[in-house]
C-alpha cells in the first residue's frame, strides 16, 4: 500500500434525495461543454504563439537543414537502426523526416505543427485533470498552454521531441486511468474487453512517448503516482501492469544514455567529470530553480549561466536538504487532503525532472545545467496544484468560481451552485465569483502577453543570441554563434570580434578555435588557420570535423600527405562520414592513387547516394582508369542531382567526345 488516504465515493454511490427534499434549483447559467472549452484552448494557444508563425530556423535546427539523413529517401532506415542522425528518438525523427519531405526548408509549416501539437497537449491535459478530479481543470490547462516556460519547446522547431512525446505521454496516463477505472467497475459483460482495449491503447501511447523522447522513460512512475492519487493506494498488481512500460523505458533510456555518453567523449570528457556529491547538489538546486520559473516566469533565458558547483560548502546542500525535509513532512501528514495533493503534484514534478537533474550526463550540460524546455511536462504538476488549490481556497471563502469536478457537486449544490461540464461552479448571486473570474482572466492575459513576447525572441538566430547575451553576458556559446552568423553574412571583422570574446570567456572551447580557423581559411591565412585547428585538436583530439577541416587546410598548403592522415583520422572517428570519404578520394586522385580514390568515392556514395560532388569525383577517377562509359554515367548523374555543377558540365562534354 503506497497510501492510506480514503476517497470520497463517486456521486452515483451517494444517497439519493427525493425531489421534494432537494434545494431550490439555482438560477440557470450557461456552462460551456468540454469540447467548446477544448476549442478555446486551441484558438488561444495559436493566438499567443502568433510571433512563432513568422520565425525561422535557429541554433541546432541544422538537424533538419544540414543533416543528409533527414533529406535522404532511405533516411528512415538509418533513423531507426543507427545513431547516424546524432541522437536517438526515432519516432520524433520520423515525424521530422516526413515533414522535411513535405515542406522542404520552409519554416512556417514546422512552426504551425509545433503549435498545433502544443494546443493538442493542452486539450489532453484538460481531460486528464478532469479524469483525476483536479479542481479548476480547464483553468490549469489554459495556464499551462499559455505559460512562457513552454515557449522554448514550442517556438524551437527541433524541440518538437518535447511536444510530440508530451502528447503521447499525457494520453498514455489518461488511457491507463480509463483502463483502471473500467477494470474496477466491471458493470457490463463487455467491461473486460473494454478495459483490455484501454490498456493496449495506453501501452501503445506510452511506447510512442518513450520512442519520441527518452526523458519520458519515467512514465511508469508517473502512472503509479496517478493510480495512487485516483484510488488512495496502489496494489502489488500495479507493478505487473506497468512492467511492459518499464521494459520499454529501460531499452530506450539505455540507448539514450549511450548516445549522450558518446557525445560527451567527443566533446571532451572534462566537461562531465562530476563527483556524485556534485550531482546531488545540482539536482537539489535545479528542482527549486524550475519551481521558481513556473511560479515567477520572468527573465527567462534561452541559455542560463552554468553553475559553479562546490560540494564541500555546506550552503550548497541547503536546496537538497530543504527538498528532503519538505518531502518527509508531506509524507508524514499524507492523511490530510492538502498534504496529499502537494505530495502528488510535487512528486510528479520531481519524477518528470529526474532525467535532467544532473544525475546522468547530458550533452547540453556543458553549456548549462538547466533549460526551460527540460520542464515542459513537469510544469503541469505545479500549475495544476496552484490552480486547484486556489479554487478550493476560494470556494471555502465563499467566493467560488471554480470548484472540484463531480465529487464536489453535492457540496456545491447545497450552497446554491451548479456544476458545468468544464468543472466551473457558477454562483447565481456571488460578487466574489465575478472577482475570481476577473482575477483568473487577468492571470491568463498576463501569461499570454509574456508568451507572446518570449516567442518573439525566437524570430531568428541573431535576435535569440542577442537576447541571451543581454540576460547572460558570460554566455560564450552566444558569442560563438553570433560569430558564425556574421561570417555567413560576410562580416568578417564582426565575426572575429565575437570569436575573440568567446575565447576570452572560455579559452578551452574547441568549437570556437575551429570556427576562428575557418575564418582565417576564408581570408587566405592558411598558417593561422592550421594553428587554430591544431589548438582545437589539443583540447578535443576526437573531433572528426576539426580533423576534416584541418585536412582541407593542409591540402591548400600543399601538405597532401598530412592532409590524407587527418582525413583518415576523421574516418576512424566517424566511419560513415561521406564528405571525408569524398575528400580523401580527391586527395588520392591528386597523388595518382586511382584505385584508392575509386574505393573512397564508392564509400561516399554508399553512405549518401545523392552526393553530386562524389559522383563527379568518381567520374574523374574512372576516367583516369580508362573506364570512360562508367565515368560518363556518373558525370551525368552528378549533373542530374546538381545542374549548376560547372566542372561536371565540362567533364560531360569531354567524355562525350571520347565516347563518340
Amino acid at each position: 500500500m503506497i497510501g492510506s488516504m480514503t476517497r470520497t465515493p463517486p456521486i452515483d454511490d451517494a444517497p439519493r434525495q427525493s425531489p421534494a427534499a432537494s434545494p431550490p434549483a439555482p438560477q440557470s447559467h450557461f456552462v460551456p461543454r468540454p469540447w467548446l472549452l477544448a476549442l478555446v484552448l486551441v484558438v488561444v494557444t495559436f493566438v499567443a504563439y502568433q510571433p512563432a508563425w513568422h520565425a525561422g530556423f535557429i541554433w541546432d535546427d541544422d538537424l533538419l537543414t544540414a543533416n543528409a539523413v533527414m533529406s535522404a529517401h532511405h533516411g528512415l532506415t538509418m533513423i531507426w537502426t543507427s545513431l547516424a542522425v546524432g541522437r536517438y528518438y526515432p519516432l520524433t525523427l520520423t515525424t521530422l523526416w516526413v515533414q522535411r519531405h513535405l515542406w522542404g526548408l520552409h519554416p512556417l509549416p514546422y512552426h504551425l505543427v509545433n503549435i498545433l501539437f502544443h494546443a493538442a497537449n493542452a486539450v489532453v491535459v484538460y481531460f486528464l485533470l478532469r479524469q483525476l478530479r483536479i479542481p479548476a481543470a480547464w483553468l490549469a490547462a489554459m495556464v499551462w498552454a499559455l505559460h512562457p516556460v513552454n515557449v522554448q519547446s514550442v517556438a524551437w522547431i527541433t524541440e518538437f521531441k518535447n511536444i510530440q512525446s508530451g502528447f503521447f505521454f499525457f494520453l498514455a496516463v489518461l488511457l491507463f486511468l480509463k483502463f483502471d477505472e473500467q477494470r474496477r467497475q466491471m458493470l457490463r459483460w463487455y467491461s473486460g474487453y473494454l478495459s483490455t482495449l484501454w490498456y493496449l491503447l495506453a501501452f501503445l501511447c506510452g511506447s510512442a512517448a518513450i520512442l519520441s523522447n527518452a526523458s519520458t522513460a519515467v512514465l511508469p512512475l508517473a502512472l503509479l503516482l496517478a493510480v495512487w492519487w485516483q484510488r488512495g493506494h496502489a496494489e502489488r498488481a500495479d507493478a505487473l501492469r506497468i512492467a511492459p512500460y518499464v521494459a520499454m523505458a529501460w531499452l530506450v533510456a539505455g540507448l539514450a544514455i549511450l548516445e549522450q555518453y558518446s557525445h560527451a567523449l567527443r566533446a571532451g570528457a572534462a566537461e562531465w567529470r562530476l563527483e556524485p556529491a556534485q550531482r546531488l547538489v545540482i539536482a537539489g538546486k535545479a528542482v527549486w530553480f524550475y519551481a521558481a520559473g513556473v511560479l515567477w516566469p520572468f527573465r527567462l533565458a534561452f541559455m542560463y549561466p552554468r553553475w559553479d558547483v562546490h560540494a564541500l560548502s555546506w550552503w550548497s546542500w541547503v536546496p537538497l536538504a530543504a527538498l528532503v525535509a519538505v518531502t518527509v513532512a508531506l509524507w508524514r501528514c499524507r492523511g490530510r487532503p492538502w498534504c496529499r495533493a502537494v505530495l502528488f503534484a510535487g512528486g510528479y514534478f520531481v519524477v518528470m525532472l529526474a532525467p535532467v537533474l544532473g544525475l546522468f550526463n547530458i550533452y547540453y550540460f556543458r553549456f548549462s545545467f538547466v533549460a526551460d524546455r527540460f520542464q515542459y511536462l513537469a510544469s503541469a504538476g505545479i500549475i495544476a496544484l496552484v490552480c486547484g488549490g486556489a479554487a478550493v481556497l476560494w470556494q471555502r471563502a465563499g467566493l467560488s468560481a471554480v470548484a472540484p469536478a463531480r465529487r464536489l457537486v453535492r457540496h456545491s449544490s447545497s450552497e446554491g451552485g451548479s456544476l458545468g461540464e468544464g468543472g466551473l461552479v457558477r454562483h447565481s448571486s456571488s460578487e466574489g465569483g465575478r472577482v475570481v473570474a476577473v482575477a483568473a482572466a487577468s492571470v491568463l492575459a498576463a501569461l499570454g502577453i509574456l508568451t507572446w513576447r518570449q516567442a518573439r525572441i525566437y524570430q531568428d538566430s541573431e535576435t535569440l543570441w542577442r537576447d541571451t547575451l543581454a540576460k547572460n553576458p558570460s554566455c560564450w556559446v552566444a558569442h560563438n554563434s553570433l560569430g558564425y552568423l556574421f561570417l555567413q553574412e560576410g562580416k568578417i571583422s564582426e565575426a572575429i570580434a565575437h570569436y575573440d570574446q568567446a575565447l576570452r570567456i572560455k579559452p578551452d572551447s574547441a568549437e570556437t578555435h575551429g570556427n576562428l580557423a575557418y575564418v582565417f581559411l576564408q581570408e587566405g591565412r592558411i598558417s593561422d588557420a592550421i594553428a587554430q585547428y591544431d589548438q582545437a585538436l589539443r583540447i578535443q583530439p576526437d573531433q572528426y570535423q576539426v580533423h576534416y577541416n584541418l585536412a582541407l587546410a593542409l591540402e591548400q598548403a600543399g601538405r597532401t600527405d598530412e592532409a590524407i592522415a587527418h582525413f583518415e583520422q576523421a574516418l576512424r572517428i566517424k566511419p560513415e562520414y561521406a564528405e571525408a570519404h569524398s575528400s580523401l578520394g580527391y586527395a588520392f586522385l591528386q597523388e595518382g592513387k586511382t584505385s584508392d580514390a575509386i574505393a573512397q568515392y564508392d564509400q561516399a556514395l554508399r553512405i549518401q547516394p545523392e552526393y553530386a560532388e562524389a559522383h563527379y569525383g568518381l567520374a574523374l577517377a574512372l576516367e583516369q582508369a580508362d573506364r570512360t562509359e562508367e565515368a560518363f554515367a556518373h558525370c551525368e548523374q552528378a549533373l542530374w542531382l546538381k545542374p549548376d555543377l560547372t566542372p561536371a558540365q565540362d567533364a560531360v562534354a569531354r567524355l562525350r567526345a571520347r565516347l563518340w
